[in-house]
This record gives C-alpha cells, sequence and structure tokens, in this order.
C-alpha cells in the first residue's frame, strides 16, 4: 500500500503536463478551448440555479430581501478561493481540478477524498439544475396551453428537514429533468468543441434575458414588497425568528446555499488539458466569468425581492413570479425560453466536469481503468460521462431541489477551503515553480479563502453535514479497499 500521504512531485506534474500537450497519452483529450470559450463556460456554470432557482428559496427560507447580502458574501469568498484556483490552474494545467491541485500539495488521501467529493459537487449540482429546469419547461408550455401532468414533471420524494422524515408526494418521476441529463450526456460524448460552441450560443442568450428582465422590472421595485407577516417594519434584514432564518445568521445560512450559484468557475479549470494555452487562459476563464456572474447575482436578487413579498418565493421558478408580478406577463415566454436554455448550459459545465474528475483519479490508478477511457473518434472520456449522467439522472428524477441544493453548496466550499489551503502549501513547498499566473497577497488571500469557506459550511444544517459525511465515509472504504492499493504510487513503491 502507498504512503496515502506522497504528493505528486514537481517532476511528475511537469511530464503529466507534457504528455498533455504532445499527445503522449495514448489517447489525449483534444485541445479546442480558447479564453473566450472558458469565459463563457464560466458564465455558463455559474449563471443559472443561483439567479434562477435558489434565489428565491434562499429569500424565503433563510435570507429574506437581504438575500442579496448573501450573494455578496458568497462572493467574498469566493473571490478569494477564485484567485487561488486561478494560480492553481496556470501551475499545475492538468484536468481534475481540485482533485488534481491536492495531490500536488496535500498528498494522495486528501487528494481522494477531495477528489471524491468533487464526483458529489458536479453531479449533485447537475441534479439541482434540471429539476428547476424541469419547472421552467412545465411554466413554459403552460403558456401556450401544453399542460405537463404534475405526476410527471415533479419528485416523488420529499423531505422534510425539521422532522428528519422523508415522504412520498404522488409523483411518479421528474420526466423532464431526466430528459435534459440524458441529452446533455450525449451532446458531451459527441465532443467537447461542439459542447462549447453550443454553451457559446445558450450564454449569449442568457444573458440577454437576465439584463431585459433587469431593465424592466426594476421600474416596479418597491421597499414595500419587504413587508410580510414575518417582516412588519419591512427591513432589508428581516427579524431572528430561528438559526439560520433570518437575522444575519440567515445571511450567512443564505450565502452557503446561494453559493452553489459559483460552482461554476471551479468546473473551468477541470479542463485544463482541453485549453490551448491554459497557463493563460485558466486564470482569465476563471476570473473573468466570476466578475460578471457576481454583478448579475446581486442585480437580480435585489430587484426580485423588490417586486415579489419574500416569502412567496420558495417555489423552483422565482423569475417566473417575478415576471407575473411586475405586469410583464406578455414577456414571459420568450424570458422562460431563456431560463430554460440558461439552465441547460449550467447543467452542460457540471456534467462536463465531473467525467475529468472521474478519468484524472483513474489515470492515477485510484479509480479503475475504465473510467479514464477516451473515445478513439470523438476523443472524449465517455465511459465515466455515460456513467455520470445515467446516476445525475436517477438523482433529478425522484429528489426534491431544497435537499440536493445544501448538499452540493457543502461540496463546493470544501473543495474551495481545501484549494485556499493548497495553493499556500506549494508556495512553500516549492516557491521556485512557475507560475504564469500568481495570486496577490498569498498570505491573506490563500488563509481568508479557506476561512470564509469553511465559515459558510458552518452556516448550513447538522443534516447536510450528516450526509456529506456520509458521503466520505462510503469513499474512503472505497479508497481504502481499491485505490490506496492501485494507485501509481503504490505500483512505483
Amino acid at each position: 500500500m502507498a504512503n496515502i500521504w506522497a504528493r505528486k512531485s514537481t517532476d511528475e506534474l511537469a511530464k503529466e503536463a507534457a504528455e498533455a500537450d504532445t499527445g503522449g497519452e495514448v489517447r489525449p483529450l483534444k485541445r479546442s478551448l480558447s479564453a473566450l470559450n472558458l469565459v463563457a463556460l464560466g458564465i455558463g456554470g455559474i449563471i443559472g440555479a443561483g439567479i434562477f432557482i435558489l434565489t428565491g428559496h434562499a429569500a424565503a427560507a433563510n435570507a429574506g430581501p437581504a438575500v442579496t447580502l448573501s450573494f455578496l458574501l458568497g462572493a467574498v469568498a469566493c473571490a478569494f478561493a477564485g484567485l487561488c484556483y486561478a494560480e492553481m490552474s496556470s501551475t499545475v494545467p492538468i484536468s481534475g481540478s481540485a482533485y488534481t491541485y491536492a495531490y500536488a500539495t496535500l498528498g494522495e488521501l486528501v487528494a481522494w477524498i477531495i477528489g471524491w467529493d468533487l464526483i458529489l459537487e458536479y453531479a449533485v449540482g447537475a441534479g439541482t439544475v434540471a429539476i428547476g429546469w424541469s419547472a421552467y419547461v412545465v411554466s413554459f408550455a403552460r403558456d401556450f396551453g401544453l399542460i405537463i401532468p404534475a405526476q410527471f414533471a415533479s419528485a416523488p420524494l420529499s423531505y422534510d428537514a425539521d422532522l428528519h422524515t422523508w415522504s412520498s408526494t404522488g409523483a411518479i418521476l421528474n420526466v423532464p429533468a431526466v430528459v435534459v441529463i440524458v441529452a446533455t450526456t450525449w451532446l458531451l460524448v459527441i465532443g467537447i468543441r461542439e459542447s462549447a460552441r453550443f454553451n457559446n450560443v445558450i450564454v449569449a442568450v442568457k444573458l440577454a434575458v437576465i439584463l431585459l428582465f433587469i431593465g424592466l422590472a426594476a421600474p416596479h421595485f418597491s421597499t414595500a414588497n419587504w413587508v410580510t407577516p414575518e417582516n412588519p417594519d419591512g427591513l432589508l434584514i428581516p427579524p431572528n425568528a430561528g438559526t439560520g432564518i433570518y437575522g444575519w445568521s440567515g445571511v450567512v445560512r443564505g450565502a452557503a446555499v446561494v453559493f452553489f450559484a459559483y460552482i461554476g468557475f471551479d468546473a473551468v479549470s477541470a479542463t485544463a488539458q482541453e485549453a490551448n494555452q491554459p497557463g493563460r487562459d485558466l486564470p482569465i476563464g476563471i476570473l473573468g466569468s466570476l466578475v460578471i456572474c457576481t454583478t448579475l447575482y446581486v442585480a437580480v436578487g435585489f430587484v426580485l425581492t423588490g417586486i415579489v413579498p419574500f416569502d412567496r418565493l420558495s417555489v423552483p421558478d422565482p423569475i417566473a413570479v417575478g415576471i407575473d408580478a411586475a405586469g410583464i406577463g406578455w414577456l414571459a415566454p420568450l424570458i422562460k425560453l431563456g431560463i430554460v436554455l440558461g439552465l441547460t448550459s449550467v447543467i452542460l459545465v457540471s456534467l462536463l466536469g465531473q467525467p475529468r474528475i472521474f478519468r484524472a483519479m483513474a489515470h492515477d490508478g485510484l479509480l479503475p481503468p475504465a473510467a479514464a477511457k477516451i473515445h478513439p473518434r470523438f476523443q472524449t472520456p465517455y465511459v465515466s460521462t455515460i456513467g455520470s449522467g445515467a446516476a445525475v439522472a436517477v438523482l433529478a428524477g425522484l429528489l426534491p431541489i431544497g435537499l440536493v441544493g445544501e448538499l452540493v453548496s457543502i461540496g463546493t466550499l470544501f473543495a474551495f477551503a481545501v484549494v485556499s489551503v493548497g495553493t499556500l502549501v506549494l508556495r512553500f513547498t516549492d516557491p521556485a515553480l512557475k507560475r504564469p499566473f500568481r495570486a496577490p497577497a498569498i498570505w491573506i488571500v490563500a488563509p481568508a479563502g479557506a476561512v470564509t469557506s469553511i465559515f459558510l459550511m458552518f452556516g448550513l444544517p447538522i443534516d447536510t453535514w450528516l450526509r456529506l459525511a456520509v458521503w466520505l465515509v462510503i469513499g474512503l472504504a472505497i479508497y481504502f479497499a481499491y485505490g490506496a492499493k492501485h494507485s501509481r504510487i503504490a505500483r512505483a513503491e
């Protein structure tokens, strides 16, 4: 069995990067992504669930009108983590995202833990957005007189967080959610270039829709909509009604919930071996998409809670509710179509990232070799892409959105904390390593990225922590039963 704390050396990382550049691998991934493609992938992954789905959930259940502060708090944590991701992605331009960075800085065991966590993050992330996508498709179809029966467009299972109990909703399967996962999986198997082109188009539509909503709904903004039975004085931060419900604790929990919305930029780093110039393009893709999206998040959250009382926003399609409240129902079909397309790009980016984590782990021997197989024609990791898609389709078809949204937030925050720590560690262990992009004030940025991420993790319910713990225990069992014995380090020893 290998030393579980063994790290990949600088020479090993350089060799892997060279293999990716020269085609030294049996079947390398195809390099076809420009900096613009990566910014679009980042926007495609970031803007979606946070605006179109979880804004309403976080406002109604946690922060009230202060959901904008939740977005800002999440953005601060993201800014620190994003700088660390940008440095690591330019320094270690190998697909695998936080998993690869952890292997280079904190050792094999930590790398496995973070890789296993990323598998959960991307899978549940795609499932969450697919559930919201389904709700908007149903609403869009209704505008044209096409009624999709609820039993075929909602989750058959419901979870009561207060009573810790599961129950049946009477539905059979969320069919639209399953269909969009299957279709996106097929597109990703076909090729990365085709996927990126499709993403570019729908990102342009998505940005146009968001700006249109802000411009037309803003004139209807009124702080009178902040007045609800829970907030009789119409305060920006409603009175505390319990831990994580309104007050500052609600703002923090709301930030932890909507933090899921920022998952897209770390998915960009998973495409390192498909970027034309990873040392330059990855930092641009990560930081550029983060700045653009944070600005739009804050604007939409502020406008939405000013046109609809926040206690009416705990629905899968809060933007649709806002459109009706603003009296611009005539625009609803166009807005909803744009949202459906926009959510599709989020699903695409999430399902793009997960197979590449599988491939990196299999390449290192921690998972069976089949997970690293590249299609001879399409040059995509087709086995792990199809396997991931099948698992996510099951999640999206059966589970409610609130449950999976919180679970992916804690996974994202955990990954951000590890990357922040790893970036600082690598500055100590290999200060002379070439870094095309260097995070400024690393002694402040890296600790702040780790601390803020952990702080937001503690804003999530205990149930979410327990589910993460169960997932990690399963992962550790697999690691010690297979990965630790078959890893490249173990074979070398």
